[in-house]
């Protein structure tokens, strides 16, 4: 058998994430040595998803892999996120790491802006999701006995903040909604399935608006809104240990 691909697993705590990392535990050629995740040091939550730092710490115990928070200011320019990325990308080329996990599905954009960004470090990029079908990774998702709960939406989805994804609720989905959020429409917290050696609990707390300066390219990293001049809200549920 060849050397294993020794990875990091670029972790947001969501369903897509949950999927991904689902299948690269699979695959016997790869070894996972981190969970990567971007955390917004002012708040001590993850980056865009704002769920709460010791959440995600309760995942990646549940998981068994080490954790490796990449912290960042609440609203980086592009500049600095990729100088920050790449400082940490580095230290992780120097530990033989070669690739990089990611869960995304079909933003073109944003696949070729990863791969461009570890190809100057030398890293390679894994996207174990890639192309499937949205509908059918949620349904995948679900009958894999996964749980999630959606815990950031657009302005439009405020309904479904705060909600549990179930087989229903993807069908009340509006139809330019894609079922996986691969737009940006919501993001969630996975906390029961395969992959968890226990279920993460919590309570639902405040559901808030707040508004960002949004990204003006598909390029800027989901889980770490760039600021810009352009102004786009969402919808928090807070999650509670």
């Amino acid at each position: 058998m060849p050397d294993k691909k020794l990875c990091i697993f670029n972790w947001s705590g969501g369903k897509d994430s949950t999927l991904a990392l689902h299948y690269a535990l699979q695959d016997p050629t790869i070894e996972i040595r981190y969970l990567i995740t971007t955390v917004t040091e002012k708040y001590n939550r993850v980056s865009m998803h704002g769920v709460r730092e010791a959440l995600l710490i309760k995942q990646a115990e549940s998981i068994g892999i080490p954790l490796y928070q990449i912290r960042l200011g609440e609203m980086p320019d592009m500049e600095t996120y990729d100088s920050t990325m790449k400082h940490h990308l580095s230290k992780f080329k120097e530990e033989g790491i070669t690739h990089s996990i990611f869960g995304d599905i079909f933003l073109e954009d944003l696949r070729n802006y990863r791969e461009n960004k570890l190809a100057e470090i030398g890293l390679k990029a894994i996207f174990p999701l890639w192309k499937k079908d949205t509908q059918h990774l949620i349904e995948e998702f679900l009958n894999l006995n996964y749980k999630t709960i959606i815990v950031c939406t657009q302005q439009i989805l405020e309904n479904f903040c705060g909600k549990v994804i179930s087989h229903d609720l993807i069908d009340q989905l509006p139809a330019n909604i894609d079922p996986c959020g691969e737009n940006g429409e919501f993001h969630t917290f996975a906390f029961e399935g395969p992959i968890f050696r226990n279920k993460i609990t919590f309570t639902t707390g405040e559901k808030v608006f707040r508004t960002y300066n949004a990204p003006s390219k598909t390029t800027a990293n989901e889980d770490s809104p760039c600021s810009t001049t352009a102004l786009s809200g969402f919808w928090y549920i807070d999650l509670l240990e």
